[in-house]
């Protein structure tokens, strides 16, 4: 494993997340690994509660309601503007883990499970993954299902659905 990720991390309100601030970290750096990103990214990871992630929802993506995840792009490790190993800011991944709990009761996960989901997830979003289309979200998806198959696990998770924000993407 490559140690190229320096995290700052934010939690707002007492906000607690289902994983330790360690393992966080080790996911952030695995899709870093798997996705063979060897410069020196920077990442801001905020846990928050739902009220906050509905504020932070209708900021960035015009939805007045919490989200499990929210990803904000800045820069990209291939950017020909870097300089060769100059730090990347890849952008801010935010989660509520509030409305991730609801979530893996209604996915049948450990709230756990659907953490680790969703910090894949969030960082694939930074590095210009997305789902808006069917052979975008198939892509995405082999990626997530890869990395979290040699992740620690509750063993909750199959293959990943990006259903979890089909319908949020069809309401865009």
């Amino acid at each position: 494993m490559m140690e190229n990720l320096e995290v700052d991390l934010e939690v707002v309100d007492s906000a607690d997340s289902a994983l330790s601030e360690e393992e966080m970290l080790e996911i952030l750096q695995a899709v870093l690994d798997d996705r063979d990103i060897s410069r020196p990214c920077l990442v801001s990871l905020s846990v928050v509660p739902n009220g906050k992630m509905r504020q932070l929802n209708l900021e960035w993506r015009d939805r007045d309601a919490p989200t499990d995840v929210l990803s904000i792009e800045c820069e990209h490790p291939d950017d020909p503007d870097l300089d060769d190993m100059e730090p990347c800011m890849l952008g801010d991944i935010v989660l509520a883990p509030e409305y991730i709990a609801a979530q893996a009761a209604q996915f049948g996960t450990t709230p756990a499970d659907e953490t680790r989901l969703m910090l894949v997830h969030g960082m694939l979003h930074l590095l210009g993954y997305d789902h808006m289309d069917e052979g975008e979200a198939l892509v995405m998806q082999g990626i997530e299902d890869s990395i979290l198959e040699r992740l620690p696990s509750d063993g909750t998770l199959g293959p990943a659905e990006l259903t979890r924000h089909r319908e949020e993407d069809d309401q865009a």
